[in-house]
């Protein structure tokens, strides 16, 4: 007769580990978090301006922003300052003195046609300011 060699064990059947490989799902992570962090930055489209906060809280920065105004009648102001549109970018470059990253707020009076304020932004843009705000009445008055 012949004998079992494992007389120690009662149960001599085949067992599957219980086990996950997670190797695989590690992969598939790493390559999607991969593909994400390169096509995320080209997700931004657009021109690049610097918007006000909606609420009533001024804005923070380091230094005082430029104001630039058109009123009713169509005249362009720096800070107070009456100025031709000719001059806006000779004016801006000579008082931030080539800062190209000083910010500035345009402010147009809701009478004023919307295509002569989109030509001061666009002037200011063109000489190469990048951080350019269009400020609203918080209080819609």
């Amino acid at each position: 007769m012949v004998t079992n060699q494992h007389s120690g064990r009662r149960n001599n059947h085949y067992h599957p580990m219980a086990e996950i490989n997670v190797t695989p799902l590690v992969d598939v992570i790493l390559v999607l978090l991969i593909i994400f962090m390169v096509t995320s930055p080209l997700m931004v489209a657009g021109v690049t301006v610097d918007l006000p906060e909606s609420s009533t809280s001024p804005i923070g920065g380091k230094e005082e922003p430029l104001s630039v105004t058109i009123d009713a009648k169509g005249n362009i102001y720096i800070q107070e300052t009456k100025i031709a549109k000719a001059d806006l970018v000779a004016k801006l470059t000579a008082i931030t003195g080539e800062k190209k990253d000083t910010r500035i707020f345009v402010r147009g009076d809701k009478k004023i046609d919307y295509g002569q304020v989109m030509a001061v932004v666009s002037a200011i843009n063109t000489a190469g300011f990048s951080k350019v705000a269009l400020l609203t009445d918080p209080n819609g008055r």
